[in-house]
């Protein structure tokens, strides 16, 4: 699964067939369907998997609806939705804070959460024998080499009375956690839908440190489904139709991770199976966790974690957390 990437890059990939502002007609008038792009975060995996169901078992169409899903050369969605390469994204609430909050921000808002809680967290092989975070003194993490990789790091560790000066820090970029920690780390950021899950396929015992579990701001929404306001304003029916189609994947997932996956893997033969299926049925139970719809987001988490990174400085402005998500386009 991705590592987030809070640096935003200017692809110019250019994605044919797609637009900020679509013009083909919908299925209400003349059995057409509408064509939308959206584009990935990063290589398919399970935390995309309610898209390729709804897209596989017919939901998009049932509203009229021909989606296509491509995915970026690198850093994510955020640029291509902005310049209107895409009708909707998959982003994370940092990169989107990050984009709303710049010299030239970004004009893009979140409308919808795929999963309900942060599951990523700091994690070391047992043997190396990092039990917390006060443990990463002495140590070597290896990392991508963001600030605020670097600002949690010294949050976590601080909160649980660890020193960070004597933290050694390494850059490793996508290096496989697991090989990395053969080699020359001690411990990494991982999201546990897929290295820890991983971790029981391997039969390597891990030591996972959820982020929130030592600072309570740090349980924010990743990833999410994002698109240019320009067109929400000029397309809120269809946004709607794509949320309610989206949603039902996501509901088929949480009711029947195993049949679900395979909608994935009929589109990216390429993943390992095993590890595939035990990352959706770990998912299953975090897409919605305590809520009762999908998709849903509260304005607490988007107010602790964009207030976090400020007192950091880490942004440039504060965020303006109202104007950059609405649960509007999401179904009752």
């Amino acid at each position: 699964m991705k590592k987030m990437i809070v640096v935003f890059l200017l692809i110019g990939l250019i994605f044919t067939g797609c637009g900020g502002q679509n013009t083909s007609q919908s299925t209400d008038n003349n059995n057409e369907l509408e064509k939308i792009t959206v584009v990935l975060d990063w290589v398919p995996n399970t935390n995309h998997t309610g898209l390729y169901v709804a897209k596989d078992l017919g939901y998009y169409e049932e509203v009229g609806l021909d989606v296509e899903i491509i995915q970026p050369t690198e850093g994510g969605s955020a640029d291509l939705i902005a310049s209107g390469q895409g009708e909707f994204g998959i982003s994370y609430q940092e990169q989107l804070t990050f984009a709303r909050t710049s010299e030239n921000p970004l004009p893009i808002k979140a409308i919808g959460a795929i999963i309900q809680h942060n599951t990523s967290g700091f994690a070391a092989v047992s043997d190396k024998n990092i039990k917390t975070p006060k443990d990463f003194e002495g140590k070597t993490y290896g990392g991508w080499g963001s600030p605020m990789e670097i600002a949690m790091l010294k949050a976590v560790m601080e909160n649980d009375g660890g020193d960070f000066e004597k933290l050694e820090i390494t850059d490793i970029g996508a290096v496989d956690f697991f090989q990395a920690s053969e080699d020359h780390i001690d411990f990494a950021w991982i999201y546990y839908g897929w290295d820890g899950v991983k971790s029981k396929l391997l039969n390597k015992e891990i030591d996972f440190m959820k982020l929130q579990d030592y600072d309570s701001d740090l349980d924010f929404y990743t990833p999410i489904i994002i698109a240019q306001e320009e067109y929400l304003s000029s397309n809120g029916e269809v946004a709607k139709k794509f949320m309610s189609a989206t949603s039902k994947g996501y509901e088929y997932c949480i009711s029947n991770p195993e049949e679900a996956v395979e909608s994935l893997l009929k589109d990216s033969p390429e993943i390992d199976r095993e590890l595939a299926l035990e990352s959706q049925k770990y998912l299953a139970n975090e897409y919605k966790a305590e809520k009762d719809r999908w998709g849903y987001m509260d304005i607490s988490i988007w107010e602790n974690f964009s207030g976090w990174l400020y007192e950091r400085g880490l942004l440039e402005n504060e965020l303006d957390a109202k104007e950059a998500f609405t649960n509007e386009y999401l179904p009752e």
